[in-house]
């Protein structure tokens, strides 16, 4: 008689064992000793992601100046072709001008080299 007696008072303390371990393993302050170490464990990959981003950031922004520099150049040397057709009939001017002066040297030159139609 004696067993089964002894066998329901120890279901009994293992129940009550496990009832205890169980309200312990899921007392808050566990589990926020859980959130702890998993913050611990990834914190430095977390910071170290943080760090990359930024630097990705900063490199992303100095790519993005210098394009947005060279669309402006473009877009001033797109601007300046009004310009530069200025400067070319400008210098088809100063041509024409030049050889009408040369040609105007050549025949004064060849005067001088004849002599005078009141003298022969």
């Amino acid at each position: 008689m004696e067993e089964p007696e002894m066998q329901l008072k120890g279901k009994k303390v293992t129940d009550k064992f496990t009832e205890s371990v169980y309200v312990l393993a899921n007392e808050p302050s566990v589990a926020l000793y859980r959130l702890q170490e998993h913050v611990r464990r990834s914190l430095p990959e977390l910071a170290q992601h943080k760090a990359d981003m930024q630097r990705w950031e900063e490199q992303s922004q100095g790519a993005i100046y210098t394009v947005e520099y060279a669309c402006s150049a473009v877009k001033s040397l797109v601007d300046s072709s009004v310009y530069f057709r200025s400067v070319e009939g400008l210098l088809k001017q100063a041509i024409s001008i030049r050889d009408h002066m040369n040609t105007s040297a050549q025949g004064h030159s060849q005067e001088e080299l004849s002599p005078p139609p009141s003298l022969a």
